[in-house]
């Protein structure tokens, strides 16, 4: 089997939360790349990517001209593939665009293994659950008005989730007002249901043990995202002084980085996003140095897609359900009750939606 071509295409979403419909998060990201790897065989294979921001049709070129390395290659050889690609950005990467540019192509590959042997990924992968736990994430976000955050967390409950995050670090509230807005969502759902915090890298250390510090009487599953990102003494300083759990990585790009964010012990929880990784060969990679350490990993983003790969890790256990990419599906996966069922067809058992690019293509 050889690879032909690829097609890739700009799509747009509306800003809109879908799982109970609360107030939207007005910056989500809603500018993605559908990727499609096609065979001499006639077997194609779709991938994903996003996060380019403005510099999005640069990232749509980037992944068009690894098409053009790739072409000819055996699509069942991913880390051949790989390879090439590395080599093709070696003076731009590992990192940014040229990793972001990866993930589709590498994605689209497993997607074609799994089709060429009619297996589903999971399987392929380790094939351990035939469902896996997922959490409610965009519903209670920094921009949700205080007094919205009550009922929206009651709703989540009520639609079965027995596990949501919300955000910390609010433009122009104090820590009292912060804490406030945490223990009003803690009171909503009660003490049973599994309660997070992102922060999303805003505060300084000193500042996220003085704030947190004071709520660790809520009894929250994980703190995510503290401070930035590459700071990883700073990250262990915060676990060091916290009894919360930390959860940190999805901002880390390729495989080194998770190195040393588990070398200096600056998280309790690994996060991994398959953009950023760059795509399905290097996120399991990941796991597995976290399974190394003893430490759990957890998704981030695209949900359609990891919950092959949650299922998949032995030491993987939560899945982030946040639906910003659900409409380019045909019938994507959906949590029932705070859990997910994992795709049994051939590859992700995923087909993109017939009316993907005509509704939401971008020219």
């Amino acid at each position: 089997m050889k690879i032909t071509s690829i097609k890739v295409n700009h799509v747009r979403f509306p800003v809109e939360e879908p799982i109970v419909n609360a107030p939207p998060m007005p910056m989500m990201q809603r500018d993605f790349l559908a990727v499609r790897v096609m065979t001499d065989e006639g077997i194609e294979g779709i991938g994903v990517t996003g996060f380019g921001g403005r510099l999005l049709p640069a990232l749509k070129l980037a992944v068009e001209l690894l098409g053009e390395v790739i072409t000819g290659e055996d699509p069942l050889r991913p880390e051949l593939v790989a390879s090439k690609m590395r080599a093709a950005a070696s003076h731009c990467g590992p990192g940014g665009l040229a990793t972001l540019a990866m993930t589709p192509i590498d994605t689209a590959l497993w997607d074609i293994r799994g089709k060429a042997l009619n297996q589903p990924v999971s399987r392929l992968l380790g094939g351990l659950r035939d469902k896996v736990p997922a959490y409610a994430s965009g519903a209670l976000v920094r921009t949700t008005p205080t007094d919205k955050l009550a009922p929206a967390a009651h709703a989540l409950v009520k639609k079965g989730y027995t596990q949501i995050k919300t955000q910390m670090a609010v433009p122009g509230l104090t820590p009292a007002q912060e804490i406030e807005r945490i223990r009003i969502i803690r009171d909503a759902v009660g003490p049973n249901v599994n309660l997070m915090v992102d922060i999303n890298e805003r505060w300084g250390v000193a500042e996220a043990i003085g704030i947190l510090s004071r709520i660790e009487d809520v009894g929250l599953g994980w703190i995510e995202d503290p401070t930035v990102a590459n700071d990883y003494k700073g990250l262990a300083e915060i676990a060091a002084a916290l009894h919360t759990p930390i959860c940190a990585g999805e901002r880390l790009y390729d495989i080194a980085p998770f190195q040393e964010l588990m070398t200096h012990r600056s998280c309790d929880i690994v996060m991994i996003d398959l953009f950023r990784a760059g795509g399905i060969t290097p996120w399991m990679k990941i796991a597995g140095m976290a399974e190394a350490f003893n430490l759990p990993v957890v998704s981030h983003l695209i949900p359609e897609i990891h919950v092959s790969l949650i299922a998949a890790v032995p030491n993987a256990t939560l899945l982030e359900y946040m639906p910003w990419t659900w409409r380019m599906f045909e019938n994507p996966p959906i949590p029932v009750n705070g859990e997910m069922t994992v795709p049994t067809g051939p590859g992700f058992g995923l087909n993109f939606a017939p009316d993907l690019f005509t509704t939401y293509g971008v020219n």
